[in-house]
């Protein structure tokens, strides 16, 4: 009786840990093929879950699959092209058919052209929107049908620090930015009853190559540092990784309509 009791003791305790690990998990990663997408892919694998890898164009694989592979992991790269809602729901479709469900969805396609806002033209305007707002919406609607049936999921969407400040020449990225701050409010409200979590993240300027050419510019990259307030430095790939893992773990279990900003201290200014 004493050991039952003590073995008992012991599951409650280890029970009351939180767990952060992703073992049995399936998920997709938008734009997966480099920067934060290929952060966020082999960390999910590096949890423990196999990954889908949506890639613009599935024949120039960048490498991201084997690194998956490489770790243990089962990848799936898939043609979905965020401005093609048909190549979505079809790169959602086949996780679905080769994976048997779909756990984990992480929308990190997106694009800032630079612009004063008196200069942006309707073909920029409509391109940034249709990757950042629509591609982001159709992809979660996509993956949302799934995980209603399943009774389950988790989908984190990709927002900035954009979203909370403004940024000169970004204003239609600014605008897309906060929408998907919003709509991730929105879906956790409708699907929370489907034991679904919607979250996002919102990075400060990270080394990508994306941020690659305006980083270059010793004054921007000076303002920059400047702006993040509080640790001055630019963030790292592995630093917006950690925390969609966080949000995609049991450990997370709790939240949703959430916005994680990810930004050094540049927003408490």
């Amino acid at each position: 009786m004493i050991q039952t009791g003590r073995r008992a003791r012991q599951r409650g305790r280890m029970e009351a840990l939180p767990k952060f690990h992703l073992q049995g998990k399936i998920a997709l990663v938008t734009a997966a093929g480099r920067g934060l997408g290929r952060a966020i892919a082999l960390a999910l694998a590096e949890a423990g879950a196999d990954v889908a890898l949506g890639l613009r164009d599935a024949k120039s694989d960048s490498g991201v699959t084997g690194e998956v592979a490489a770790r243990g992991r089962r990848p799936l790269p898939l043609q979905m092209d965020m401005t093609d809602p048909e190549q979505i729901r079809q790169a959602v479709a086949h996780t679905v058919q080769h994976f048997g469900r779909l756990d984990v969805l992480v929308n990190n396609a997106g694009i800032a052209p630079d612009n004063l806002a008196e200069n942006v033209t309707e073909k920029d305007f409509d391109h940034t929107i249709a990757i950042n707002l629509k591609g982001t919406f159709f992809a979660c609607q996509a993956a949302g049908q799934i995980m209603i049936r399943q009774k389950s999921g988790c989908i984190i969407n990709m927002s900035s620090q954009a979203a909370f400040a403004a940024l000169p020449t970004e204003s239609v990225y600014c605008m897309t930015k906060a929408g998907i701050s919003h709509l991730t409010k929105c879906l956790a409200v409708e699907w929370g009853k489907y034991n679904i979590t919607v979250n996002a993240v919102a990075p400060t300027f990270i080394h990508t190559p994306g941020t690659q050419p305006a980083l270059a510019d010793p004054e921007f990259r000076h303002d920059v540092i400047e702006r993040i307030a509080a640790l001055h430095r630019i963030g790292e790939p592995i630093e917006v990784a950690g925390a969609v893992v966080f949000l995609a773990s049991p450990a997370a279990s709790l939240i949703t309509g959430h916005t994680l900003v990810i930004d050094g201290g540049w927003t408490a200014r």
